[in-house]
């Protein structure tokens, strides 16, 4: 148990690093449409017992034993619990929805409430999105700023070589005044556990849940998003990580100092 401070202390060193990865990225994307902050929770290792070992007489009798230890086996006594360490254990997605900002760009669209964009990478993967910056492609299909396909009802929306576009608030989306397809949009039991793999990007996992289609969509026309970070509070966050590490940092020192002295007066001979 005598290394028990140098554990917590480094763990504490390595959760105050993650804590400030988290809080980066969150300020990285603050500007970024559809980005949703993500949240680390911080677990404890299992509490172990602590135990007085006390020492056996040649007769079995166990010596020094004084009120509040209680006898136990093979002259242990439990004298309380602790937690070795705090870590990161995941981090979750905050649904709390961003601003609405209009844009009058025909191909910019924002979910109002619940719900995801389907997307597709080049490899037939299919990601979900908040963000609604949408563009066309040079092949004719309507695509996010990071180029994934847009998804629709029938695959990929394909707009051709037309001019003029909308998109409703139902997910319709108009192509010279004709109907090509009616935006994927769905929604999850678990949001929170979606898993980020881009700027916007989110991945299935098992306790997000499958995607449900949104039968009925609330959407709104030339308007995006725009990021849920609260950039005041993040900057809070960042600066108690940092105060928290360094503080880690020197009971690090400290106890590794005071170690290296007892190891020096033990290892002397007279």
């Amino acid at each position: 148990m005598m290394h028990r401070g140098l554990y917590a202390a480094a763990s504490a060193m390595i959760t105050q690093e993650s804590m400030h990865d988290v809080v980066a990225n969150n300020l990285a994307n603050a500007a970024t449409s559809g980005f949703r902050k993500r949240i680390p929770v911080n677990k404890s290792f299992p509490e172990v017992l602590m135990d007085r070992i006390e020492k056996v007489s040649e007769d079995g009798e166990i010596k020094l034993v004084g009120p509040p230890f209680q006898l136990g086996l093979k002259g242990k006594f439990t004298i309380g619990d602790i937690s070795l360490a705090d870590v990161i254990s995941e981090t979750w997605m905050s649904t709390e929805m961003g601003a609405i900002q209009v844009t009058d760009n025909p191909l910019d669209v924002a979910i109002v409430g619940e719900g995801y964009f389907a997307v597709q990478d080049g490899a037939g993967n299919t990601y979900y999105t908040r963000s609604g910056h949408f563009q066309k492609n040079d092949e004719g299909q309507l695509v996010t700023e990071d180029g994934m396909l847009v998804l629709g009802d029938g695959g990929p929306i394909e707009v051709g070589d037309a001019s003029r576009f909308s998109i409703t608030e139902n997910g319709n989306v108009m192509a010279d005044g004709a109907l090509v397809d009616m935006l994927q949009v769905v929604e999850f039991e678990n949001p929170t556990y979606l898993r980020q793999v881009g700027r916007t990007s989110l991945s299935v996992t098992p306790h997000s849940g499958e995607p449900v289609p949104i039968e009925e969509p609330r959407l709104e026309p030339g308007a995006l998003e725009m990021s849920n970070v609260n950039v005041v509070e993040e900057m809070v966050r960042m600066v108690e990580a940092h105060r928290a590490y360094e503080s880690a940092s020197k009971v690090l020192m400290t106890h590794d100092e005071i170690t290296g002295k007892l190891i020096t007066s033990y290892g002397r001979t007279s």
